[in-house]
């Protein structure tokens, strides 16, 4: 790390100027207990990190009918929007900028956190359900996995519904303040599993070639743009993920569509998420390779990077933003820290998701002595 790093450089994000290329990564935390209201707590802890050159929320549920996470918050009602704008109001008058994750979980779910309904999918493909990472929240308060249950094929009114919950959810987040939206395309999410040949059997305009399996995506991508202007709309991808079992036959295909869809959008981003990378099986420099064949807009870089790899990254131009997920949760002054040299704290585990401020927001600033203190989270 060094002062001279070219994170700190700004970049012009089509016209929000960001004072720095270091963003902090939509992370899932599970602390909207009050029908997926946020609250308090929660906007401590954006404000706590808001000198990250843009902020991006963690995955936010478009309706009712998306829930892989318990206790995730959503934007589909009053009560949800104003919850976020008390956020985004906090974290602008930190000087932070900041865009909401727009999130359909689809067959990544349970029907224990659907009241009952079961989840929706493209095909009702429910062949490999252990492998879905469903979470949930028990009675005597520890959050753990759970078992995702059968999702049923959508009916083509479902389909055009959800999209439409796209674009309400678009909507409401720059009426609660946010400066942009992402949707999220990837790690086997809904989107993601229309863009997979494998998860995405349909035979109507939403399936068969990869031009129709993209249409899901593209429609959603419209219907936003119809209330919000494609330069404040980023798109997350993850072209070679194995998290939630979407098991594309075709990814080289599939994504070099995708980017040369997105590039005809004029996206404010694409957001590619080396997801493979947290389990020590990286793929970024194929994905930055392709997506770079195709794409030409900015192009944001996620997936266990670190502080010096992503310094690379952006000297060398294959990356324009490098978005921190874990380390951001015991490092907020991320960017101070990397203006300093300073060393990084590590975060605990015990407390990502659910529970408390302690693994939250109890984690302390670099107080200049050399020294990184360590929280007690154990009430997490």
């Amino acid at each position: 790390m060094s002062s001279l790093s070219p994170l700190l450089d700004g970049f012009d994000l089509s016209g929000l100027r960001l004072p720095n290329r270091v963003v902090m990564a939509p992370m899932t935390r599970s602390r909207a207990p009050l029908r997926g209201r946020p609250t308090g707590m929660m906007a401590e802890y954006y404000v706590q990190r808001a000198s990250a050159g843009l902020i991006v929320s963690e995955a936010t549920n478009v309706s009712s009918s998306s829930l892989a996470f318990d206790l995730t918050p959503g934007i589909f009602t009053a009560e949800q929007m104003d919850g976020w704008r008390d956020i985004t109001s906090r974290v602008h008058a930190a000087g932070g900028r900041i865009f909401m994750q727009l999130w359909h979980s689809g067959r990544v779910s349970s029907f224990a956190l659907l009241g009952g309904e079961a989840p929706l999918s493209p095909s009702g493909l429910n062949d490999d359900l252990e492998q879905l990472q469903v979470w949930g929240q028990l009675h005597n308060g520890e959050y753990t996995k759970i078992h995702a249950t059968p999702s049923r094929a959508m009916s083509l009114d479902e389909v055009q519904r959800v999209i439409a919950d796209f674009r309400q959810g678009a909507a409401n987040a720059i009426a609660a303040g946010f400066d942009g939206v992402e949707v999220h395309a990837a790690n086997g999410y809904l989107p993601h599993q229309f863009l997979s040949s494998t998860t995405n059997t349909r035979d109507d305009r939403y399936g068969g070639s990869v031009a129709n399996r993209a249409n899901f995506l593209r429609d959603i991508l419209t219907e936003i743009g119809s209330v919000v202007p494609p330069g404040k709309v980023g798109v997350r991808i993850s072209p070679y993920a194995h998290y939630n079992n979407v098991r594309d036959a075709d990814p080289d295909g599939t994504y070099d569509y995708v980017g040369r869809m997105l590039d005809e959008f004029g996206v404010a981003y694409v957001h590619a998420a080396d997801t493979n990378g947290w389990s020590g099986q990286p793929d970024l420099p194929r994905i930055i390779e392709r997506l770079r064949g195709v794409y030409s807009g900015t192009l944001m870089v996620n997936g266990a990077i670190s502080v010096d790899h992503a310094e690379t990254l952006v000297r060398d131009g294959q990356a324009d933003l490098v978005a921190f997920a874990r380390v951001y949760i015991a490092n907020p002054d991320l960017v101070e820290r990397i203006a300093a040299g300073a060393p990084l704290a590590t975060p605990h585990s015990k407390g990502w998701y659910g529970g408390d401020a302690a693994g939250y927001i109890d984690y302390p600033a670099f107080n200049g002595s050399g020294h990184t203190a360590q929280p007690d989270v154990t009430q997490a």
